[in-house]
């Protein structure tokens, strides 16, 4: 029987809040404690955790451009390296967001491979467990029932932010820099290029093939320590573990229970988020509509329109109702329309505004569960949880009941008031329709 390594087994950096979450459920519910911090950990609060086998750090690097990555993850890389974690995992989308100028995933390896220096950098996007899957070197994603190569995924096709043109994973990525050579990996690696980074990309599509991914990780981490791709990275290394006999199986955490009241935010603007809009309407929720074209207005136009919702939610909790704010529902939403002829009449930036957005929402549910006293919250859109969680004054969460692959119910853990309280963080194409009363029920498989 193999054995794992002690100390840390792998350090992560999550390019949003949703993603990085989804890593550490993975790891938590196989058994390997973890836990998420939502910026790179004090060794005081680490000293608080001292069974730790894996450590992540939330970021918004997904929607930042490479001069922004440049800055933020070259110290940030540095820092976990200094764990002297077994592997050091830049987590991306499985629906492999990013472009040239926004979340460049090219820039990030080559500020990991300058820190690193690996002969390669294994690529893992898929995770079949999400129905991700990679083939012949092109991702794969469902949405409901169907699947689809990603550049005729109905939604990432259509991403407002970084639109998929282009399934083949090793070109995307090859685009996003001139100093990588990407191939698909075959088993063994290509001839390497000088002056090139030599990037892999591994195919995945069922437990087979999750399982080969996993090994070669694995087995070539000495050499190769910076590893890219979504959480297919840790269900891969999970499925690799227990195969070889070097971590038990274990049955996942059971529900929460229901929550004495809950507050959702939402800045996304996926279908499927809109799908779970409409089905809490229908199912105990006051669905509140916040106008996101405040946040291109001056200050005090913002702070009415936080004021209002707020107001509003706390009326509907007096009621028994639990609140979900939202700013969109899905891409057809003429509120999407609207604020983009407002951004584009103000001459604003985007990224700014988006962040205002969030950093709004994040003030929204900070009043009402302060004046409110609930204790469990929801925050749907993965750039959003990334701004919206910072003004909360969390300083990290670990996995509390499984729900969707992805989308668990966390417990946060602060200096202040909000220490203790149960979050999920949703990614917009995340859930099943009854997602938010989900939530509501504690969570737990199903």
């Amino acid at each position: 029987m193999n054995s794992l390594p002690d100390g840390l087994l792998v350090a992560w950096y999550g390019d949003d809040f949703t993603g990085a979450a989804a890593v550490m459920e993975v790891l938590s519910f196989s058994g390997i404690p973890a836990m998420l911090f939502l910026d790179v950990p004090t060794e005081a609060q680490l000293a608080q955790y001292p069974d730790l086998r894996a450590v992540g750090v939330a970021s918004t690097a997904r929607a930042s451009s490479p001069d922004e990555m440049d800055d933020a993850l070259t110290p940030a890389f540095a820092a976990l390296l200094s764990l002297d974690p077994a592997l050091l995992h830049y987590k991306v989308c499985s629906t492999l967001d990013s472009s040239p100028v926004i979340g460049s995933i090219g820039r990030a390896i080559e500020i990991g491979a300058d820190l690193t220096d690996p002969q390669i950098v294994p690529v893992l996007i898929a995770a079949p467990q999400m129905q991700r899957f990679q083939v012949f070197g092109h991702l794969f994603a469902g949405l409901g029932d169907q699947v689809y190569r990603l550049d005729r995924h109905p939604v990432m096709a259509r991403h407002p932010v970084t639109p998929m043109a282009e399934s083949d994973v090793a070109r995307h990525i090859a685009a996003q820099s001139d100093r990588i050579n990407a191939t698909l990996w075959t088993g063994a690696p290509p001839p390497s290029r000088p002056d090139t980074i030599q990037v892999v990309t591994l195919d995945s599509q069922d437990a087979r093939t999750e399982t080969g991914a996993g090994r070669m990780i694995w087995e070539g981490h000495a050499e190769n320590r910076f590893v890219v791709g979504s959480q297919g990275v840790e269900y891969a290394l999970v499925r690799h573990w227990v195969e070889t006999g070097a971590l038990e199986q274990v049955d996942p955490p059971k529900g929460a229970g229901r929550a004495n009241g809950m507050v959702v935010v939402s800045g996304s603007v996926s279908p499927t988020t809109a799908g779970q809009i409409s089905w809490s309407r229908a199912n105990g929720f006051q669905t509140l509509r916040f106008d996101a074209t405040r946040a291109v207005a001056n200050a005090r136009a913002l702070s009415a329109e936080v004021d209002r919702i707020v107001h509003e939610a706390l009326a509907a909790i007096a009621a028994g109702r639990d609140p979900l704010i939202f700013t969109a529902e899905g891409p057809d939403d003429p509120a999407v329309a609207g604020l983009n002829s407002a951004v584009d009449a103000a001459g604003a930036d985007m990224g700014a505004v988006n962040r205002r957005i969030g950093q709004a929402l994040g003030e929204m549910l900070d009043r009402i569960l302060t004046k409110s006293g609930i204790r469990r919250a929801v925050i749907s859109g993965g750039d959003t949880s990334g701004y919206a969680t910072k003004q909360l004054g969390i300083f990290a969460l670990s996995a509390l009941a499984p729900t969707i692959p992805g989308a668990s119910l966390c417990k946060a853990h602060a200096d202040g008031p909000m220490d203790g309280l149960e979050l999920a963080l949703k990614g917009g194409q995340m859930g099943s329709p009854d997602y938010f009363g989900w939530i509501r029920d504690g969570g737990g498989h199903r």
